[in-house]
């Protein structure tokens, strides 16, 4: 088969599997979680948040918020931010919301949620981009949940600085201009976007030396996201869930697998078998998606459904560029024998809807009611 990413390298490809059997089924349960543990490092020490402060309340639209921040033994310290309805009495279900990749590192939480003063013509585009118009964050909330979210790995609070890139990147400078620029991004936004799209193979590189990798380093710090918001005394902890569309959703998939403290999870726009990534969409994704040596184990759809049968949402995108259909139906196809084979085929919900890359309204509301019936 030719390959056209690879080209005269393409039988590289058939070599590999007869070197290893690539993308086995790996089926849910602790011997999988154990795999998945191994193949992302970074998950052998205790993961609690240090110096935990409170740097600001506020209240709008119903909703109390309050902004927070922690260290977690490296770089800056982590922010995010907490919401819940004003007039909520007793425990709440909770949700740990995870922002997206989409090539903007620039911002973190803010491209999902909002707060006095926060938004700007930038976000307005992007909540518009893909997220129907809206922060879901705020919206999820109103809707009775506690919610948390947090700046990850790379991104907001937690991004490297401008410099540090520039002075690490072997680049024309000249030349190094956005692709696809967004005229309504600032130049500062625009070009620190650039940058840190090309710094990612960099720290890819730096963090497989140090024996774990990029999806690792940012499923142990959205574990330690996960403790925090199970501290907060207004969580029922029985009922705390994990959605994020996207690079979103790559982290729900991987916190999912590693945090047994989870009780269900919303994947939006990150389900594919790896196969059929193959010469059409490796390009494409952050090195999230791809763990050192999962392939050796077992498949993406593995990885998502490893806790099963804790009850799991997958959000497809019909048109969605990222994936060929054919890659997205058989991941379903995955996900339900996975479930049907743990006894228990209604925790799994594949859920098909037609259009781009994206998080609308439409798509919003079945998984905050998804929600609402598992949690």
């Amino acid at each position: 088969m030719q390959y056209t990413h690879l080209g005269i390298f393409s039988d590289l490809v058939a070599e590999a599997k007869r070197q290893s059997h690539l993308f086995p089924s790996a089926a849910p349960g602790v011997e999988t979680q154990s795999k998945v543990r191994e193949a992302l490092g970074f998950c052998n020490q205790p993961e609690f948040p240090f110096e935990v402060r409170i740097e600001g309340q506020w209240e709008k639209d119903g909703l109390f918020g309050e902004e927070v921040s922690w260290g977690v033994g490296y770089g800056p310290r982590t922010h995010a931010w907490f919401f819940k309805p004003v007039k909520a009495k007793g425990l709440l279900p909770a949700v740990l919301a995870l922002h997206d990749h989409g090539g903007f590192k620039y911002y973190g939480k803010e491209k999902i949620a909002e707060r006095p003063g926060s938004t700007n013509d930038i976000l307005q585009d992007w909540y518009k981009h893909a997220y129907g118009g809206r922060a879901w964050v705020n919206a999820l909330a109103q809707r009775g949940f506690a919610v948390l979210v947090h700046d990850t790995f790379l991104w907001g609070s937690r991004k490297f600085p401008r410099e540090t890139m520039e002075g690490s990147l072997w680049l024309d400078i000249p030349s190094a201009k956005p692709e696809n620029e967004n005229d309504n991004m600032s130049d500062e936004i625009n070009h620190y976007n650039f940058w840190a799209l090309h710094h990612e193979h960099l720290v890819a590189k730096y963090l497989n030396l140090l024996g774990t990798n990029l999806a690792g380093v940012v499923a142990h710090e959205d574990r330690i996201a996960l403790n925090y918001l199970l501290s907060r005394p207004e969580i029922q902890p029985e009922s705390v869930a994990c959605m994020g569309l996207s690079g979103g959703g790559n982290r729900a998939a991987l916190l999912r697998a590693t945090a047994n403290q989870l009780k269900a999870a919303v994947i939006v726009g990150l389900m594919s078998t790896y196969e059929e990534l193959l010469d059409h969409n490796v390009t494409t994704h952050t090195w999230m998606f791809f763990p050192s040596n999962w392939a050796r184990y077992g498949d993406w759809p593995d990885l998502a459904a490893c806790q099963a049968p804790s009850p799991l949402l997958v959000q497809y995108d019909i048109e969605d560029d990222l994936f060929t259909l054919q890659g997205m139906q058989k991941a379903h196809k995955k996900l339900i024998e996975h479930y049907q084979n743990v006894g228990n085929p209604d925790a799994y919900t594949g859920q098909f809807y037609p259009g781009p890359h994206k998080f609308d309204l439409e798509m919003q509301e079945a998984a905050f009611d998804w929600l609402e019936q598992w949690l």
